[in-house]
């Protein structure tokens, strides 16, 4: 196998909170073992349209603190075909890269290690989603500043909830993964989380509706992962007509939820995980990702981190649901 000497980085899919302190990680450890290191600009686009340049340590210099990502991000079609991946191979050995470090949730990583397959690349995987539903790591880089960011929004929401005693709806992000939902609902104090872990036979909505709302509490909040079927407008208009004596409303937070500067734990998640990834290169390791599981960095087969289900501690729901008497 032939000397890694040169490690391009790239990010990919919806930005998170952290990924720039991924990419100064990856630089900074990159280069304090020797290596070269390329950015790659737009994600996946980047590398088929040979948006790439040298890094060194002061391209990452004060961007720890930031939202975002620096190296912009796209979701890219072109990469899904096999000539899309061919031109970013040939890319790739143009620029002399030997091993490739992709900042991504699932669709992110799901494409490094296709790509990784199909043309034997090293490919190293850092979880970077807001989703926190990748396997094999307790937390996603992005997900701690998220779920704060979601929980101030409620702070705020609430005021507006008991002056005028309504009912509040509020949709966070999250896709199939109700992580997101549930614990900013404990620690928003809210009275009820619908999330997809949690949809069975029983009615959710009615099962609230029994049991949360009182005559001493005329005003509540309900977190909501979001569905295009079953999403925070869904239940408000059931509401409105099954229960038409209650005043209701609904909140998107949308990609505010995206924003902001990311907090400390997601800075050192991606610091430990960056530093992780180039460890990886060095030992030789391929096609994994690099998670953290009881604060000690783990490297997790690609394919386990993106097909297996994220275990839910169902727990919570009955924390919230015994909190919210």
């Amino acid at each position: 196998m032939a000397k890694i000497k040169t490690i391009g980085i790239l990010t990919s899919g919806g930005d998170a909170p952290g990924m720039n302190a991924a990419i100064r990680a990856v630089t900074r450890a990159g280069i304090y073992n020797g290596f070269n290191i390329k950015a790659v600009y737009r994600g996946y686009d980047g590398l088929i349209n040979d948006e790439i340049v040298d890094f060194t340590t002061e391209n990452v210099s004060g961007i720890i603190n930031q939202g975002g990502t620096i190296l912009k991000t796209a979701r890219s079609t072109d990469f899904m075909t096999d000539e899309g991946k061919k031109k970013a191979y040939d890319n790739i050995v143009k620029e002399g890269i030997d091993a490739l470090v992709v900042i991504g949730g699932n669709g992110s990583l799901t494409g490094a290690m296709l790509f990784a397959q199909e043309y034997d690349v090293c490919c190293i995987g850092l979880p970077g989603t807001i989703d926190n539903d990748l396997f094999g790591t307790d937390n996603t880089i992005g997900y701690d500043t998220t779920m704060n960011t979601i929980v101030e929004c409620v702070d705020r929401i609430r005021d507006t909830a008991q002056s005028h005693e309504r009912i509040f709806f509020v949709e966070v992000m999250g896709r199939d993964a109700g992580f997101l939902a549930q614990n900013s609902a404990i620690a928003s104090g809210a009275e009820a989380a619908i999330i997809p872990e949690d949809r069975t036979d029983v009615d959710q909505l009615a099962q609230f509706m029994e049991r949360g709302i009182r005559k001493s509490k005329k005003s509540c909040i309900v977190i909501v992962s979001e569905s295009p079927k079953c999403g925070a407008l869904y239940y408000a208009d059931r509401v409105k007509k099954e229960f038409p004596e209650y005043d209701v409303r609904v909140s998107i937070l949308g990609h505010l939820q995206r924003g902001g500067r990311p907090s400390a734990r997601d800075r050192i998640l991606a610091s430990c995980t960056g530093l992780g990834a180039v460890e990886a290169i060095m030992q030789g390791q391929r096609n994994i990702m690099v998670g953290m599981r009881n604060n000690e960095v783990v490297y997790v087969p690609m394919s386990e981190a993106i097909r297996s289900d994220k275990p839910f501690d169902r727990k919570l729901i009955q924390v919230l649901d015994e909190l919210s008497i």
